[in-house]
């Protein structure tokens, strides 16, 4: 059985991944024809976003039939034998659960329309204000109000995400059982791991009301019953296989309830995702501004996640990457002459961490961001909201295509760059979505080729994770508090230390470690050839990044 804690997950967003048939969409048997690469890197799981039936709205997430595969995407044949063929190069398949919302699409939701109380008890319709106004103020996370008016009811139903994805009932045991039969199904289809999307959401509050100070996210966030849903749905389902792990997307959560879902004692979750250190480049908080990320609240946030989330026995996916963030070298790195240092620095800072790295499709041989120029470009639901919501707000057109060439979703979602063939060898067709810029020299292909590039010094840190105990297993304290441009740490387990340095910037910097870390320690991984020995004082070039091991 697998160890989740030695364990690397890898993400595929399949629509973007690899095109197998040429209809320039990526499809399963794309990911099948991969697996040799995954192999090589040395990843231990797959996670695929939804290929589940669905009108394609939000890219799956809006989900229309639960047990069935989106024709675009291949055949429950593929998906089994992709099952087979990974677990033949031991690895194990994690599937994205989407159980806030579904489709209008669904035949839940077109029941409900058609009046079917049953099915309406399904989703959260409400009357609205003696105004007429929605029964709350609050407003969708993809803009707008989280309400959507039924003339033929009179009444409002809720939708958090987009009008077309209207969010489930949970308060009603019906729809939980329909929720477990859903994971058992696929439970006996071999997959051996499960990702929950937005899963801190589903419990909403008994009353409904205006929020007079926010968005209305704290009313349903971590709500009142979440944590007997998630011990229900434990042991309905995944809790009876021991080999089966799990992992929490918490939008907008806190440790303490981070603590609850992934303690082992509690019997909800392995491991939990949380958002917060992907928000230091957020002005004031807001998604679509322009800031350089604030360096000193990312160790602060790293701090205080990685050491309360260890004392209270929590535990943590560690991860830049989604496919709903932008590229972390483009975030946080240096796409241009320090493109490999910064890369690998990065990568070296989170998969030494406490907790299992995800690492995503393009992530390993660091992709950047495909710098599109124009609203044309774009295909994602909620950046094409927000450059009209930007736009309505007066703002200029080209700050617009700015912000979203930084923080829009689809800088995750151009298609994986396998070479420098057209279309990066992606498809033989019009990719559903343009290539990114850089696929020339950026690209699977010369990532191969470059003993130096940063595609091994990803496996290499895949490698030291199952070597190490250390790296799975160690106590973590954050070093340096006060640097300007290191994030340090150490990792203890039984008598060895493990200090980790991690120079976020161009310049040269100099670090003081204090003496009691101070030995003879070994080089473990580093992205310079000749980085320093370990000495009271180190010197750090340009994003240098060195791990030393000091055995007694």
């Amino acid at each position: 059985m697998k160890d989740f804690k030695q364990s690397v997950v890898y993400q595929i967003y399949p629509r973007s991944f690899y095109d197998a048939n040429g209809d320039g969409i990526g499809d399963l048997r794309g990911v099948i024809e991969k697996l040799d690469y995954l192999k090589e890197l040395g990843v231990d799981y797959i996670w695929l976003t939804p290929f589940y039936i669905s009108p394609q709205k939000d890219n799956g997430y809006d989900v229309a039939d639960y047990y069935n595969i989106d024709p675009t995407f291949g055949t429950m044949d593929d998906f089994e034998e992709l099952t087979r063929e990974a677990k033949n190069r031991d690895i194990d398949l994690m599937l994205d659960m989407v159980f806030n919302h579904t489709s209008t699409e669904h035949q839940w939701f077109k029941n409900a329309m058609q009046g079917d109380e049953k099915y309406k008890n399904f989703y959260i319709f409400k009357d609205g204000k003696a105004n007429g106004e929605p029964p709350t103020n609050w407003i969708s996370k993809f803009g707008g109000s989280a309400w959507q008016y039924v003339e033929e009811f009179n009444q409002y139903y809720l939708h958090l995400f987009d009008v077309t994805q209207g969010d489930l009932n949970w308060t009603n045991q019906e729809v939980r059982d329909e929720i477990y039969q859903v994971v058992n199904f696929w439970l006996e289809k071999g997959v051996k791991g499960f990702r929950f999307d937005v899963i801190n959401l589903i419990s909403k509050p008994v009353i409904f009301e205006d929020d007079q100070n926010g968005d209305g996210r704290r009313f349903y966030t971590d709500g009142p019953h979440i944590h007997a849903y998630l011990k229900e749905l434990n042991e309905r389902t995944f809790g009876q296989h021991p080999d089966v792990i799990t992992v929490g997307e918490m939008s907008s959560t806190s440790i303490e309830h981070c603590l609850d879902y992934s303690n082992p004692a509690n019997r909800e979750l392995s491991m939990v995702f949380n958002f917060h250190h992907l928000k230091v480049d957020y002005k004031n908080g807001d998604k679509w501004s322009l800031m350089d990320f604030d360096f000193k609240l990312l160790k602060e946030i790293f701090k205080e996640w990685q050491e309360k989330m260890q004392a209270g026995d929590g535990w943590s996916a560690v991860f830049w990457c989604n496919h709903d963030q932008p590229r972390i070298v483009s975030r946080f790195g240096d796409e241009g002459k320090y493109h490999a240092e910064s890369a690998k620095m990065l990568a070296t800072s989170i998969h030494l961490m406490r907790g299992t790295p995800y690492i995503y499709q393009g992530e390993e041989f660091g992709m950047i961001n495909p710098g599109y120029t124009s609203i044309d470009q774009y295909q994602d639901v909620e950046s094409i909201n927000y450059y009209h919501i930007l736009k309505e707000q007066g703002v200029d057109e080209e700050q617009i295509l700015e912000i979203l060439r930084r923080k829009s979703r689809d800088n995750s979602r151009s298609p994986m760059q396998w070479d420098q063939t057209d279309h990066a060898g992606f498809t033989k067709g019009k990719p559903w979505i343009e290539v990114g810029a850089a696929y020339k020299t950026l690209n699977v292909k010369n990532a191969l080729a470059d003993k130096h590039s940063v595609f091994y010094h990803y496996q290499k840190l895949i490698k030291l994770r199952k070597e190490y105990p250390i790296i799975s297993e160690g106590r973590i304290e954050m070093l340096l508090e006060d640097h300007p441009q290191v994030l340090a740490y150490s990792r203890q387990y039984e008598n060895k230390t493990l200090i980790v340095l991690n120079n976020y910037y161009q310049s040269i910097t100099q670090v003081e470690l204090p003496e009691n870390l101070v030995g003879d320690g070994e080089i473990l991984i580093s992205n310079y050839s000749d980085s320093p020995r370990l000495r009271k004082s180190v010197t750090l070039r340009p994003y240098e990044s060195v791990a030393y091991l000091i055995t007694p």
